[in-house]
């Protein structure tokens, strides 16, 4: 007797974060426009930002590396006084760069509502 093994071919396509198309009248923001498999190279996010600006993030946040320099890039929202936002811009330069051990700096640019980068 054989044996017959039955085995279908898989999907390589990773489908699982993946925004579908429309008319062109849904806004999306330039992380939602990136396909999955792009998470890793172009995406970044950081937990502590998110608390600390909490209901100011526009969009989600980008690390960078440069060097032995860490640069977080945000767009926040006016939802704050501006000495506000310095303070917190400040307190987590320096809280990160005592977690990280390495300087930490965050670009920060501000706008009155969010930003929709295409629709679909």
């Amino acid at each position: 007797m054989a044996a017959a093994s039955l085995s279908s071919t898989g999907s390589v396509l990773n489908r699982a974060a993946r925004v579908r198309v429309g008319k062109g009248d849904k806004p999306l923001t330039y992380e939602q426009a990136l396909p999955p498999h792009h998470i890793a190279h172009r995406k970044g996010w950081l937990r502590f930002v998110f608390g600390t600006f909490h209901g100011c993030l526009a969009n989600e946040i980008v690390i960078k590396r440069r060097g032995n320099v860490l640069v977080v890039c945000a767009l926040m929202l006016q939802k704050l006084p501006p000495q506000k936002f310095y303070f917190l811009i400040g307190y987590s330069e320096s809280l990160l760069s005592h977690l990280y051990k390495c300087p930490v700096k965050l670009e920060v640019q501000t706008l009155q509502d969010r930003a929709v980068y295409k629709y679909l």
